[in-house]
């Protein structure tokens, strides 16, 4: 059942790009990430509030949330929409570029980049290539921390 809403809502976003984006191609892409990111950055924003007036911030809960609810859906849309594409002839895809550049690169990517960053860990793994994933996850994560506070100490000085 969740498999045919899932399906359901694909196919609708890919009718309403498709009526309402009858533009240039360099047009589309922009407006697909765009109408994506406007709710990916607010649920973003209200869930992380929301986690703080409910939990309080002793732990960041909103964003450990939205980083684990942000790669099970990028997970679920990228292998759902990959295996039905494959089953799919060539002509019929189950979404179009634009629904998959509004859904992942737009909405995905401003509610969360960790979607994005396990996503790449995965298909790095996938390849055959567990030194890079390796290297990819935890260099990722020690120097995003060293960056932020190089970031930090320069602002101070």
């Amino acid at each position: 059942m969740l498999i045919n809403l899932w399906h359901s809502l694909l196919t609708g976003f890919g009718t309403l790009l498709r009526g309402v984006m009858n533009l240039d191609p360099s047009l589309r892409t922009p407006i697909a990430i765009s109408l994506g990111a406007i709710p990916g950055a607010l649920c973003r924003y209200y869930l992380t509030l929301w986690f703080t007036q409910s939990l309080g911030n002793e732990f960041p809960y909103g964003t450990f949330f939205i980083n684990i609810s942000g790669a099970l859906v990028m997970g679920f849309f990228t292998t759902y929409t990959f295996s039905q594409t494959l089953s799919q002839t060539l002509n019929q895809t189950i979404v179009s570029p634009d629904v998959h550049l509004l859904l992942a690169t737009g909405f995905l990517g401003a509610y969360t980049t960790f979607s994005t960053y396990a996503l790449d860990t995965q298909a790095l793994l996938n390849r055959g290539k567990p030194s890079l994933a390796l290297l990819y996850w935890a260099g990722s994560a020690i120097f995003g921390v060293i960056g932020c506070q190089i970031g930090s100490h320069m602002a101070k000085r």
